[in-house]
């Protein structure tokens, strides 16, 4: 006579459930490593081939011994192994230098993320492409969506003295400590709102609740929605915030006043009001004080420049809602740019001389 089959234990869900997390744990911590080795690998011949080869003034003689191992290689362990991925390892070395910075990024960024970032040539950009990347634990597609879209000469630090960006990327990486003007954007894209000719500043809100996710994207990723047209009331007037969000890792309550055309200096008392009411009645213990978006369609920069906006936790941005080709985009870009930080330099030399 057969036995009587047992019934199962009735923590078998339980049981399954933590050796699959045993096993996905596992898994995980073998790509790291296997993604680190490969890094380090790829960073040890690069060492080899610029200081030994390429680095060995004779430009012709490099060229032609990277050629003859790039063949040797490849026929042995294929094509992750020709000419331009020597090249690009070389570059990937040139760039990095120091093996400790590279042993802890290895650990947090991969191969194809480095391979996005050799492709920068400026140095502090490509130092705040990392930093992001690392902070934001961005997948490789999204670093290439924010490089094509020019975050970093969008970005309110990049109108700053490369000094003050590195500053700024060391407290990030070394204290997780978050400067606004890392996340604050000039100009925003949105170009995916379906607005017609002759729209009103409702229609520009209606269209950017319609495209919320799009548009929080274009904000920033640790951007939360927290409500629109929020009324509050001082004395014995009603007041309303277009729209009002929350940054998790500013830990700030960010406010958006949305205007058509362009900027115009009244608008600062206006959203200064509605900061000191936030700071009042809806700051909560441990959060940063609040600060405010002005989104317009034009701005005059030095006329915002002579305002000094910042310590008043105040941000004036253009939207553009059509975008041009991208090779006019850098040069609008990159002009605006030179311009802020010539303003910015002639400002400091005129402090320094009085």
């Amino acid at each position: 006579m057969k036995p009587p089959i047992q019934p199962l234990p009735t923590h078998i869900d339980t049981l399954h459930g933590e050796i699959r997390q045993l096993i996905e744990t596992a898994k995980i911590h073998v790509v790291s490593q296997v993604n680190q080795a490969l890094v380090l690998t790829y960073w040890q011949i690069g060492k080899r081939i610029k200081i030994e080869v390429l680095e060995a003034g004779r430009a012709q003689y490099g060229a032609t011994v990277l050629k003859q191992l790039a063949q040797r290689l490849t026929r042995e362990y294929g094509s992750g192994f020709s000419h331009s991925s020597l090249t690009r390892m070389a570059k990937f070395y040139d760039y990095l230098p120091g093996h400790e910075i590279v042993a802890t990024l290895s650990q947090q960024l991969s191969w194809s993320h480095f391979v996005e970032l050799i492709k920068i040539e400026e140095d502090v950009k490509r130092e705040f492409y990392t930093s992001m990347c690392v902070s934001g634990r961005w997948s490789v597609r999204t670093l290439r969506e924010r490089m094509d879209s020019m975050l970093f000469e969008r970005t309110a630090i990049s109108k700053q003295p490369d000094e003050v960006v590195q500053n700024e990327l060391a407290s990030l990486q070394q204290h997780q400590t978050f400067a606004p003007q890392l996340f604050l954007k000039d100009p925003y894209l949105l170009d995916f709102l379906d607005l017609k000719d002759n729209f009103t500043e409702k229609d520009l809100e209606n269209a950017i609740l319609m495209e919320l996710e799009r548009f929080i994207l274009e904000l920033g990723s640790d951007f939360a929605f927290m409500s629109r047209q929020k009324r509050i009331q001082i004395g014995g007037n009603d007041y309303y915030i277009d729209l009002l969000f929350y940054h998790r890792k500013l830990r700030r309550l960010v406010l958006l006043e949305l205007k058509l055309g362009d900027f115009k200096p009244d608008y600062k008392g206006q959203v200064e009001l509605y900061l000191k009411w936030l700071a009042k009645h809806e700051q909560q213990p441990g959060e940063q004080s609040p600060i405010a978006i002005i989104l317009c369609s034009g701005k005059d920069a030095e006329v915002v420049e002579l305002m000094d906006l910042e310590p008043d936790h105040i941000h004036v941005a253009e939207y553009w809602l059509q975008l041009p080709p991208k090779e006019t985009l850098q040069a609008k870009l990159h002009k605006a740019m030179q311009e802020a930080k010539a303003r910015l330099e002639f400002r400091r030399n005129g402090e320094q001389d009085e």
